[in-house]
């Protein structure tokens, strides 16, 4: 079984990693894990001011250079992040497939499952509340009804 964990930042997703090296060590030993990183596309703005006391947020117009330099702070976020994840794998002894791409989170990380034939998606999943989900959607809602695989959501033991 070819076994994708999302990782990121966050405490969920290090739990996810940490449950399927606790619980699924039999199934991927045939096989390396697969351990994804998403680079989100950068995101210029500024904020416009008017003779009123509002604000708004408006779409900057990023140059080449900027643009260029917020993909090359995301790509290194995400493989120092990669890098971690790979370490705590190594000291359980699991070989590992590490990837990134840049792109929507939800999108690349969906994918990247295509692309790799993955089996079983592995994600963490934060405890934002039904009406935050309700509203912003979250990457672990979008997986579960988008990825061409099943999908396995780490939640907290709270």
């Amino acid at each position: 079984m070819k076994v994708m964990v999302v990782i990121d930042e966050s405490e969920c997703s290090y739990r996810a990693l940490m449950w399927v090296l606790d619980n699924l060590k039999e199934s991927i030993k045939n096989l390396p894990l697969v351990i994804f990183a998403a680079q989100p596309p950068p995101k210029c703005n500024y904020v416009v001011s008017s003779a009123f006391g509002l604000a708004c947020i408006c779409p900057l117009s990023a140059t080449m250079d900027l643009f260029n330099s917020v993909h090359q702070q995301n790509k290194k976020v995400a493989l120092g992040i990669l890098e971690k994840a790979k370490r705590i794998c190594a000291s359980k002894g699991v070989t590992v497939e590490a990837i990134t791409e840049a792109g929507c989170p939800k999108e690349v990380i969906c994918d990247a499952v295509q692309k790799c034939g993955v089996n079983l998606l592995v994600i963490g999943d934060e405890a934002n509340g039904n009406i935050k989900r309700a509203l912003l959607g979250s990457v672990s809602s979008y997986c579960v009804q988008n990825a061409k695989c099943q999908v396995l959501l780490v939640r907290n033991k709270a």
